[in-house]
């Protein structure tokens, strides 16, 4: 599930209205924002407010300022794609059959290397928290409890990697994964369809076998790719 920004500040309200619209893309890259003075009077914000509302934007490679053409929106490729506000922006805009593509190619790359990895390193209270997220999918009622508790599978699995690269990853993109694993259950017609793959990343992480825990696990992110794409067509 994709968490709630928590905002405490007017600059911080000004970051998160118009991160919303640049990455929404109802301002496009290469758009001009309006004068500081209209914004902040649009906005209802002071313009030292406004001021350090760009600051974060501009570090977050959204925006960008000159002193001839005023603030800009830069092109997508200079966005700071995995700051977990982009994220989160990217993800509320959801489903875009590109990002969600995008998506698929990173669970591609990381996971079944993290259940590799887990097979290999995990410890018996690692194991245990994996087997708790898997009860817990196996035992939702409805796709909001295994959204959740799929997610917790996947997290349980990364921390047993004992890598803490991998780890740090997931934190950043955990609004992503999380976005993407309920949208997979809401296009299935049984949202349990994928249990038995995840039995099977299980029992192998259980059995300490590196390479049959990859190749479940891939089977497992390629299946949810396949059911993505085969009821996004029909929609």
């Amino acid at each position: 599930m994709v968490k709630p920004v928590v905002v405490r500040n007017l600059h911080g309200q000004v970051v998160q209205e118009l991160g919303r619209l640049i990455v929404g893309g109802e301002i496009a890259p290469g758009e001009n924002l309006p004068r500081e003075e209209l914004l902040a009077e649009r906005m209802k914000v002071s313009r030292t407010a406004l001021r350090e509302a760009m600051k974060v934007l501009s570090a977050k490679g959204l925006i960008e300022s000159k002193q001839k053409t005023g603030t800009r929106v830069r092109d997508t490729l200079h966005w700071n794609q995995l700051d977990a506000d982009v994220l989160a922006w990217r993800c509320a805009s959801m489903p875009t059959e590109d990002f969600v593509e995008k998506l698929a190619e990173m669970r591609e790359v990381i996971e079944p290397a993290a259940a590799a990895a887990a097979a290999r390193r995990r410890s018996a209270e690692q194991l245990a928290a994996i087997e708790g997220a898997y009860e817990a999918m196996a035992a939702a009622n409805g796709r909001e409890e295994w959204s959740v508790a799929d997610l917790a599978f996947h997290e349980a699995i990364l921390h047993a990697t004992h890598n803490e690269l991998m780890i740090s990853l997931f934190s950043v993109v955990e609004t992503a994964l999380g976005s993407y694993l309920a949208l997979s259950a809401r296009k299935a017609i049984d949202f349990k369809y994928s249990l038995p793959h995840h039995k099977k990343v299980l029992d192998a992480i259980r059995r300490r076998q590196p390479e049959v825990a990859r190749a479940a696990m891939q089977k497992t992110v390629s299946d949810s790719r396949s059911n993505i794409r085969r009821h996004t067509k029909k929609t």
